[in-house]
């Protein structure tokens, strides 16, 4: 028998259903209702061949934060791009604007 593993994510919104609090549980994860102030969420449906999407960050997200959000998702993605198909020529392009991005964004550290 397989077992199932969940993810819960509540949002709050204002009177205009603007995100005001994000909360998420992945009790296999050790997560319990842990606050969140971004997401992006993507899932693939393969009959209709496209991606499916929820993007949600609270009125009280940072813009600096949010930058740094997207850097590191996208740092991320290259690597689950990599995981996903052994395409290393093709990671390695994405790594590389990760590193642009950072760079035109002013991200990097000195």
């Amino acid at each position: 028998m397989n077992k199932k593993s969940e993810i819960k994510i509540q949002v709050e919104v204002d009177e205009n259903n603007i995100p005001e609090n994000l909360h998420w549980t992945a009790r296999d994860g050790g997560v319990a209702n842990e606050k969140a102030k971004a997401m992006l969420l993507s899932i693939w449906d393969s009959k209709a061949q496209e991606t499916l999407r929820i993007d949600l960050w609270t009125k009280d997200m940072p813009v600096d934060e949010m930058k740094v959000f997207f850097h590191q998702t996208l740092v991320a993605m290259s690597d689950t791009f990599y995981r996903a198909t052994d395409d290393q020529k093709m990671m390695e392009t994405m790594k590389d604007f990760c590193d642009y991005f950072a760079d035109k964004l002013e991200l990097k550290k000195n």
